[in-house]
Protein backbone atom coordinates (compact mmCIF):
# COMPACT_ATOMS: atom_id res chain seq x y z
CA UNK A 1 0.00 0.00 0.00
CA UNK A 2 1.21 3.24 -0.68
CA UNK A 3 1.94 5.68 1.98
CA UNK A 4 -0.44 8.48 2.52
CA UNK A 5 0.74 12.23 2.47
CA UNK A 6 -0.16 15.37 3.67
CA UNK A 7 1.81 18.45 2.50
CA UNK A 8 1.87 21.46 4.56
CA UNK A 9 3.12 24.51 2.65
CA UNK A 10 1.86 27.95 2.08
CA UNK A 11 2.77 28.40 -1.32
CA UNK A 12 0.20 27.26 -3.59
CA UNK A 13 2.34 26.70 -6.29
CA UNK A 14 4.15 24.38 -4.65
CA UNK A 15 1.32 22.25 -3.26
CA UNK A 16 0.16 21.38 -6.53
CA UNK A 17 3.58 20.61 -8.19
CA UNK A 18 4.60 18.18 -4.98
CA UNK A 19 1.36 16.44 -5.01
CA UNK A 20 1.59 15.81 -8.83
CA UNK A 21 4.66 15.05 -8.54
CA UNK A 22 4.58 12.23 -5.39
CA UNK A 23 1.42 11.41 -6.92
CA UNK A 24 3.04 9.88 -10.04
CA UNK A 25 6.00 8.52 -7.99
CA UNK A 26 3.61 6.33 -6.37
CA UNK A 27 2.85 8.26 -2.84
CA UNK A 28 -1.06 8.80 -1.99
CA UNK A 29 -1.60 12.68 -1.20
CA UNK A 30 -4.45 12.90 1.22
CA UNK A 31 -4.54 16.27 1.58
CA UNK A 32 -2.38 19.98 1.18
CA UNK A 33 -2.55 22.35 4.15
CA UNK A 34 -1.39 25.89 4.19
CA UNK A 35 -1.62 26.97 7.98
CA UNK A 36 -0.66 24.86 11.34
CA UNK A 37 -4.62 24.72 12.41
CA UNK A 38 -5.23 23.28 8.43
CA UNK A 39 -2.79 20.82 9.06
CA UNK A 40 -4.13 20.18 13.00
CA UNK A 41 -7.03 19.17 11.79
CA UNK A 42 -6.16 17.25 8.26
CA UNK A 43 -3.96 15.52 10.23
CA UNK A 44 -6.52 14.27 12.78
CA UNK A 45 -9.17 13.49 10.17
CA UNK A 46 -7.23 12.05 7.52
CA UNK A 47 -4.75 10.35 9.53
CA UNK A 48 -1.69 10.04 6.95
CA UNK A 49 1.30 8.17 7.18
CA UNK A 50 3.97 10.97 6.28
CA UNK A 51 3.10 14.55 6.79
CA UNK A 52 5.77 17.14 4.45
CA UNK A 53 6.25 20.42 6.76
CA UNK A 54 7.91 23.59 5.37
CA UNK A 55 9.96 25.13 7.44
CA UNK A 56 8.30 28.88 6.87
CA UNK A 57 3.99 28.68 6.49
CA UNK A 58 4.18 32.33 5.95
CA UNK A 59 3.86 34.08 9.17
CA UNK A 60 4.07 31.12 10.63
CA UNK A 61 6.90 28.39 12.32
CA UNK A 62 6.79 25.16 10.82
CA UNK A 63 8.38 23.99 13.53
CA UNK A 64 6.50 25.25 15.57
CA UNK A 65 4.07 22.84 13.56
CA UNK A 66 6.26 19.98 14.05
CA UNK A 67 6.30 20.59 18.01
CA UNK A 68 2.50 20.52 17.99
CA UNK A 69 2.25 17.24 16.13
CA UNK A 70 4.58 15.50 18.14
CA UNK A 71 2.71 16.99 21.03
CA UNK A 72 -0.35 15.65 19.89
CA UNK A 73 0.86 12.33 19.22
CA UNK A 74 0.80 11.37 15.60
CA UNK A 75 1.59 8.31 14.25
CA UNK A 76 2.73 10.15 11.05
CA UNK A 77 6.31 10.61 10.10
CA UNK A 78 7.12 13.99 10.31
CA UNK A 79 9.50 15.36 7.25
CA UNK A 80 10.78 18.98 7.32
CA UNK A 81 10.80 20.24 3.82
CA UNK A 82 12.34 23.90 2.88
CA UNK A 83 14.10 25.85 -0.69
CA UNK A 84 17.00 27.01 2.12
CA UNK A 85 19.63 25.03 2.63
CA UNK A 86 20.21 22.88 5.26
CA UNK A 87 22.69 24.37 6.87
CA UNK A 88 20.55 27.39 7.08
CA UNK A 89 18.37 25.53 9.75
CA UNK A 90 20.68 23.00 10.92
CA UNK A 91 20.32 23.53 14.59
CA UNK A 92 16.01 24.04 14.75
CA UNK A 93 16.18 20.95 12.69
CA UNK A 94 18.39 18.81 14.59
CA UNK A 95 16.48 19.78 17.51
CA UNK A 96 12.55 19.58 16.42
CA UNK A 97 10.95 16.08 16.52
CA UNK A 98 11.10 15.34 12.89
CA UNK A 99 12.53 12.11 10.99
CA UNK A 100 14.66 14.88 9.22
CA UNK A 101 14.76 16.91 6.09
CA UNK A 102 14.55 16.93 2.54
CA UNK A 103 15.14 20.31 0.34
CA UNK A 104 12.25 21.53 -2.15
CA UNK A 105 14.74 20.74 -4.93
CA UNK A 106 15.10 17.01 -4.12
CA UNK A 107 11.82 16.12 -2.92
CA UNK A 108 10.84 12.74 -4.09
CA UNK A 109 8.77 9.44 -3.22
CA UNK A 110 12.25 7.39 -2.60
CA UNK A 111 13.44 10.85 0.02
CA UNK A 112 10.27 10.44 1.50
CA UNK A 113 10.42 6.47 1.76
CA UNK A 114 13.95 5.96 3.21
CA UNK A 115 13.22 8.70 5.77
CA UNK A 116 10.15 7.22 7.03
CA UNK A 117 11.55 3.68 7.04
CA UNK A 118 14.42 5.41 9.07
CA UNK A 119 12.26 6.86 11.52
Amino acid sequence: MAPRCLIVDDNAAFLQAASSLLAGEGLTVVGCASTIAEALALAGDLDPDVILVDIVLGPESGFELVRRLAAAETRATVILVSTHSEADFAELIAEAPAAGFVPKSELSATAIRELAEAG
